[in-house]
């Protein structure tokens, strides 16, 4: 292990190259400090000498450290002469990683080498993935996955995560197949049913790498243990004949279960998760269909320590960008009338965080929902609708004309933000481009569908089409854009943004719920980190990926604030330094000893050598 106290204000040095760029707990105790000192022994991880020898270590992705094993080690832990002769640093490894990384044909190959990589050795794949964060998030989720999860027969090599199907649908079953999982420290689940899988549709078992990706952002972005994740795909079918007619499908074949059958599995679940792992383990809802997402957060809510990422991740980032743009408008977010186009599951819990905003602003909820207009398959949602509409739809029904006209709706309700999350592409065009920026200096458009082919609009488009007044977002990342000379650099509005410091808090802190006010607080916290040179310079109005795990633990210390301010963190006694607490829980991607160390008794109580009594020996005595 590394010296035992570490320089302190690490991050405004200029680090040595074979230190990498995630630091977890380096820079944050004071040598000098005995308090400091206190709290450093008392929250610290410690190192445990591995059980396993030889081969099964190397096989061992936790463990495994391959070329960089000291000879020590190597011959400790009996794997001398199963590695190459050779000893490299995690650096030296790290380079040889992306030398070949970039040197793939396309992003598909580069996710199958990064995903073997996870398989051999978990340290190395988190330390490159955080140091290389821009460049690979896209690779490990969205764009990426969604087409690894498209090709998930044909690329599976190794099993990530737990299956639970329909036929397993008993506590006591589910709760055989969770005590499969090798972890028994499992703090947080991410799980999907598969059937809206990013804007892709239903995809069935082959959705299991959502939640695999999902747990890998926990890592790199909040710093996770790895241990504490588990991803798992509920299984009741698909209706998706594509996949049912595919001969590499991974999953069962036959139409999706739906009704009381399938409510009783996710009840069944939920209650062999929290008998297994315990109460307070975190429980993430993944790319369930729209006709399912709401019901089973409202289901679960008040029940169990989980949230929807969809729902309420999304309404948190895009509320996030929201007020990230009023720093450039200078009007509040009530003051502004919004427009959305799509009003599924992700659309009216966006919908539904800006009220709350508003009204944390001043407006009552029935003024703040006059503000907001919402377009779906249909068309503008209107009152003529009313006895159609979900009391969700209901209550941002306008007393307008029907229409599916979404340039018409704009000239009429005159908005200061327009928000796709509609998965058609090119919904934006270049007339309603055109009208936004009359009727606004500087026109907020969000194209947040996903992936990238079913953005509303492109970067380009927008900054083109608005000659660089518009403050743009979207769901997946696009390339820098250069207009006269002037260089712009697009936000995603990522949910990566909100998710992992969240999950943090509530891991870390024992959470019992998690209400919506968490994700408006990080909300909050998202748009104060975006620096008013990423603003006024380069009109992004989120933060830079690289700064995602400082920010995450910015909003797992306000998270810890108010849960225990109402009540619902649960760990005892109450961290006296919360950050300080947080900082030596989170991973740490640098490479550790595996031996402990060992220490000495004092010589008296060490001695070899007590004196003997003469024994008789009687059969050695007889004549």
């Amino acid at each position: 292990m590394a010296s035992l106290f570490r320089p302190l204000n690490l991050p405004s040095q200029t680090r040595a190259l074979s230190r990498s760029t995630a630091v977890a707990s380096h820079q944050i105790h004071d040598p000098d400090d005995p308090k400091q000192v206190a709290l450093y022994k008392l929250y610290r991880p410690e190192r445990v000498t591995p059980a396993k020898r030889g081969i099964e270590l190397l096989k061992t992705p936790r463990l495994n450290k391959g070329m960089a094993f000291s000879i020590y080690e190597r011959q400790y832990l009996g794997i001398h002469g199963l590695l190459p002769p050779a000893f490299m640093t995690e650096e030296q490894q790290a380079y040889r990683i992306m030398t070949k990384l970039r040197q793939q044909p396309d992003n598909l190959a580069k996710y199958i080498q990064l995903d073997g990589l996870q398989d051999r050795n978990e340290k190395l794949f988190y330390r490159v993935l955080c140091d290389n964060i821009k460049e690979l998030m896209p690779i490990v989720y969205t764009p990426t996955v969604g087409l690894a999860c498209q090709k998930f027969g044909f690329i599976y090599r190794n099993p990530k995560g737990l299956y639970i199907t329909i036929n397993d649908n008993s506590i006591s079953k589910i709760y055989q197949i969770l005590s499969n999982w090798p972890s028994t420290d499992v703090k947080a689940i991410v799980v999907t049913d598969g059937e809206r899988i990013l804007g892709l549709g239903d995809l069935g078992a082959y959705g299991i790498g959502i939640p695999v990706g999902k747990l890998a952002l926990y890592v790199a972005l909040a710093g996770m243990q790895p241990d504490w994740c588990l991803p798992v795909l509920i299984d009741v079918g698909t209706d998706n004949q594509e996949l049912l007619n595919d001969p590499f499908y991974t999953g069962l074949r036959r139409k999706r279960v739906r009704g009381a059958e399938y409510d009783s599995l996710l009840d069944n679940f939920m209650k062999a998760c929290t008998k297994r792992f315990g109460q307070n383990c975190l429980i993430q809802f993944e790319d369930f269909g729209n006709q399912n997402a709401y019901r089973l957060l409202d289901r679960y809510k008040e029940k169990y320590c989980m949230f929807n990422d969809d729902i309420q991740g999304t309404a948190s980032v895009v509320v996030a960008g929201l007020l990230a743009c009023t720093r450039v408008t200078k009007k509040k977010l009530s003051q502004e009338k919004i427009v959305f186009l799509g009003a599924g599951g992700a659309a009216t819990g966006v919908a539904e965080m800006c009220v709350r905003q508003m009204q944390s602003e001043g407006l009552t909820e029935e003024e703040a929902c006059q503000r907001i207009y919402m377009l779906d398959i249909d068309g503008l949602i209107t009152k003529s609708r009313s006895a159609h509409l979900s009391d969700r739809h209901n209550k941002f029904a306008k007393d307008l004309p029907d229409t599916k006209n979404l340039l018409e709706v704009v000239k009429t309700v005159q908005p200061g933000a327009l928000i796709g999350a509609s998965t058609v592409t090119g919904a934006f065009s270049e007339e309603i481009i055109k009208e936004m920026c009359s009727i606004n200096p500087r026109p907020i458009i969000f194209a947040l569908s996903n992936p990238t082919s079913k953005a509303e609009c492109t970067a380009e488009q927008a900054y083109t089409i608005s000659n660089g007044a518009v403050l743009f977002a979207s769901g997946s990342p696009f390339d820098n854009v250069t207009i006269n000379g002037k260089l712009y650099k697009p936000g995603q509005g990522n949910n990566a943004f909100v998710f992992p410091g969240v999950a943090l808090g509530a891991v870390l802190f024992k959470v019992s719920h998690i209400d919506n006010s968490l994700f408006l607080l990080a909300a909050r916290k998202v748009a104060e980190s975006v620096s008013e040179k990423s603003l006024n310079e380069y009109s992004r109005i989120y933060p830079r990926l690289k700064d995602i795990r400082e920010i995450s633990i910015k909003i797992a210390v306000e998270v810890a604030k108010h849960c225990y301010a109402n009540g619902t963190a649960t760990l005892y006694p109450e961290p006296e330094d919360k950050e300080l607490f947080i900082r030596h829980q989170v991973y740490d991607v640098e490479y550790e000893d595996l031996i402990n160390r060992t220490y000495s008794w004092p010589a008296k109580d060490s001695m070899h050598g007590f004196p003997v009594p003469v024994i008789r020996r009687n059969s050695m005595d007889d004549e």
